[in-house]
């Protein structure tokens, strides 16, 4: 089959792998038909997450028609439509029975290696490294997918790959960052970064209640799909982002601020921004903090700071004095996907919110490589990128 591998910082490749089969009876084999770049992908694609090896299957957002069924997947038949989640869960484990599915004691070949760098480890991921267990990915014509009972929900055939294809990471990413905020009416809710997370962190936002959404980016076509949605859009290369939140609260601060940027935030925004850069480049640092830095700043006393963005390491000089002596409450995880999706998809098949708004590019397995390109320069006003595989 055709897939996108990794070779590389900025060497991404359409080649042929071998296709998947069935390897435990608790597996399907979906035929895909449709996948995503996300952007924590480009995380991969820049050389910043750890433990990729030279051919590994990349991407964790697809969709798509069950081909293959093991004799356990009692749940799924061929010719199901289903939207794969990109954590891989046993349904059975301490975390799993308590809905935590992404934090899953079994799914990770490969614990041993995230405890040594997390004191703990998460749950599988698809097509993100071999710290989280070095499972092919979703871009790509075929997808073996493990715990198929528990993970991928059927779609039903009214609605089309675009409007669910996000139920996969990034709705349920971004809903989760605005339910962490704990929004009440009134609530100001400051959000950094306008990217594919970042607008659904938006209109989730809004549709939990907020009276006020502050979204904060610099590329033209993000900042206008948050005025889209409603938000007051602040861009950081035009003015301080922390005046301006203060003028907007009254001096108080946002009730709760995300941060749906992660380590890779822009090394204009700011001279720490630019010396996080610096110290990544030259191995003396791991991440890029700047967006948390100033998320914290911006929050009221006893507000929340909700992280979405990917961090992987170890974060230089947070202001931790400013949050421990202002009361702030500090919520972040990779998602559980599996726990989201009924409500989500139902939200969706009621009319509340289409994801597909996100989506400016498209193209197939081919053109990933280049697409990647697009999408990690911010170039011709790329949001989203969608492949058919």
């Amino acid at each position: 089959m055709r897939a996108l591998t990794w070779h590389g910082k900025g060497d991404i490749r359409c080649e042929s792998v071998p296709d998947p089969k069935i390897e435990d009876e608790r597996d399907v084999i979906v035929k895909v038909t449709a996948c995503a770049i996300c952007g924590s992908d480009v995380h991969i694609f820049n050389g910043l997450i750890p433990s990729m090896e030279h051919g590994d299957v990349i991407g964790h957002e697809a969709m798509g028609e069950v081909v293959e069924v093991g004799k356990a997947a009692s749940k799924l038949k061929v010719g199901d439509r289903v939207v794969v989640p990109f954590t891989i869960s046993c349904g059975q484990c301490f975390f799993c029975q308590r809905g935590l599915y992404s934090a899953c004691e079994r799914t990770n070949p490969d614990r041993e290696k995230a405890k040594r760098l997390w004191g703990n480890s998460p749950s599988g991921l698809f097509g993100y490294s071999h710290l989280l267990g070095g499972y092919r990915g979703g871009q790509a014509e075929y997808l073996r997918v493990p715990h198929a009972d528990v993970g991928p929900i059927k779609i039903p055939d009214e609605l089309t790959d675009d409007q669910v294809l996000f139920l996969s990471d990034i709705f349920p990413t971004g809903y989760m960052a605005a339910e962490f905020c704990g929004i009440e009416p009134g609530d100001t809710i400051a959000i950094w970064g306008c990217g594919p997370v970042g607008q659904m962190a938006i209109r989730s936002a809004v549709l939990l209640g907020a009276e006020r959404v502050i979204a904060v980016d610099t590329v033209p076509e993000r900042l206008r799909l948050a005025e889209a949605a409603g938000a007051v859009t602040l861009d950081f290369m035009e003015e301080d982002i922390y005046d301006r939140i203060m003028e907007l609260t009254h001096g108080r601060g946002a009730d709760a601020c995300i941060d749906a940027v992660g380590t890779e935030a822009d090394s204009r925004a700011s001279l720490d921004s630019f010396v996080d850069r610096v110290k990544v480049a030259t191995y003396l640092g791991t991440d890029r903090p700047h967006v948390l830095r100033q998320a914290i700043h911006c929050c009221r006393n006893f507000g929340t700071v909700s992280i979405v963005g990917v961090y992987g390491g170890y974060l230089d000089k947070i202001p931790f004095g400013s949050a421990i002596n202002r009361g702030l409450t500090f919520r972040m995880a990779q998602t559980p996907v599996q726990r989201y999706l009924p409500s989500l998809l139902d939200r969706i098949r009621r009319g509340e919110i289409d994801p597909s708004f996100v989506i400016t590019h498209r193209g197939t397995l081919e053109d990933g490589p280049g697409l990647y390109k697009t999408f990690s320069e911010r170039k011709d006003g790329c949001v989203k990128v969608v492949l058919a595989p």
